[in-house]
């Protein structure tokens, strides 16, 4: 009988060097690649390339080996491992060493997104990111060497948890990060606040579910607020309001209602009428930030299906507005932009931007989360002081949106 070691290595596991083809070798740690999972239109990108300020980019990276934690009826992780000639691991241990007793590649990429997992009695779903995470920063530790790390959407459902993920990237001092491609899509127009705007008060909209989609929506907020005159020092209570009481809220903080205007009139999928006549289960996440700013996410189903931004800035005549442009159908180029900066990390050893803008929002979801679980409380959040300076230039895309796929 083979022992692992002779198993690894029949299956090819050992049989890559930790750099070929001028590419930097990665692993890739996935729950679940499919079609049109975030595993699809992420890694497949890094495997496949992608088009990005108008022209096709190959891939600076080289995925050498896999580990998915379910394989579906329609995974296609087994299809690209066969074309691309890499491994599927047994276990992320053995992802990050190739069949060996070290860490053998040179970046980690996580996507903890979809994938048949239960969800708690607050309605989150329990995808593994943080125990993914701790195998991989496992093998760091035994290794005495640690790599950049790449990890989908928020860190996890936990505050402790996503503070502990962010912990051990400075504790081991690998460049970590994180976050939704949202910061980094299109804006129409390209709006991009001045460092240390006196932002007054702030809205952003967007459809979806609760806690899948309103992440992304505070993350489309954070990266336009975290530019405001003193800089991120984070959020000290929330409350998350649904149904009738959101309309009260907003009828009683008339500034709410017209920056909600300003926002919608962004939109390029708003129906006609009044968003209290056209969405049936409206949520509202309130957040009062550290600094004194006041903020508020509506998530309006039924009545947008994109994401709009607008603020009041002190001594501006109009309030500035945007759209967060995302591609509806494939490629959904929206994500290239976010693999571009994956690759970025990776190579540089630096991240473009930083871990802390996540480790805010995930916090804030998470107490966003808890409020609707208490029956709609106002939350004071002091776990949340979150400081950080976002980077000189906003990052979005402006170049050319590429053409959806012919079906």
């Amino acid at each position: 009988m083979l022992n692992r070691r002779e198993l690894l290595k029949a299956a090819g596991l050992a049989a890559f060097p930790v750099s070929a083809a001028g590419k930097t070798n990665i692993a890739a740690v996935i729950t679940e690649y499919r079609r049109n999972s975030h595993a699809d239109v992420i890694v497949g990108r890094l495997l496949e390339g992608y088009e990005y300020y108008g022209r096709r980019r190959a891939p600076r990276v080289k995925v050498v080996s896999m580990y998915t934690d379910q394989v579906p009826a329609n995974d296609m992780s087994r299809a690209m491992a066969v074309r691309h000639g890499f491994p599927i691991a047994p276990t992320v241990r053995e992802a990050l060493t190739l069949g060996g007793d070290k860490l053998a590649v040179e970046g980690v990429v996580l996507i903890g997104e979809h994938g048949n997992y239960p969800e708690n009695e607050k309605g989150q779903k329990l995808y593994p990111r943080y125990e993914l995470y701790r195998q991989i920063v496992d093998v760091f530790r035994a290794s005495n060497r640690s790599v950049p790390v790449f990890t989908d959407k928020h860190l996890s459902v936990e505050w402790e948890k996503a503070k502990w993920m962010v912990d051990q990237s400075r504790e081991l001092k690998f460049p970590l990060l994180a976050g939704s491609s949202l910061p980094v899509s299109w804006r129409k127009p390209p709006l991009e606040l001045d460092l240390g705007a006196p932002v007054e008060r702030a809205v952003a909209c967007f459809y979806g579910g609760k806690e899948s989609y309103g992440f992304h929506a505070l993350e489309a907020l954070q990266c336009m607020v975290e530019r405001r005159k003193g800089g991120e020092t984070g959020v000290a209570a929330v409350q998350c309001l649904e149904g009738a009481e959101i309309w009260k809220w907003t009828d009683a903080n008339s500034w709410a209602g017209r920056l909600l205007e300003e926002a919608l009139k962004r939109s390029e999928t708003r129906k006609p009428g009044a968003p209290r006549d056209n969405v049936k289960e409206p949520v509202l996440f309130l957040l009062e930030y550290r600094s004194g700013l006041p903020a508020a996410v509506y998530m309006l189903n039924g009545h947008v299906s994109d994401c709009t931004f607008a603020a009041d800035i002190e001594g501006a005549r109009q309030p500035a507005s945007t759209l967060v442009w995302l591609q509806s159908g494939r490629p959904f180029s929206h994500f290239s932009s976010l693999s571009h900066y994956i690759e970025e990390l990776i190579v540089t050893g630096r991240s473009p931007y930083p871990v802390e803008r996540t480790l805010l929002t995930t916090g804030t979801l998470a107490a966003l989360m808890d409020s609707s679980f208490r029956g709609q409380a106002r939350l004071e959040t002091p776990s949340l002081s979150v400081s950080y300076k976002p980077p000189q230039e906003s990052l979005f895309n402006r170049g050319a949106v590429p053409a959806l796929e012919k079906t």
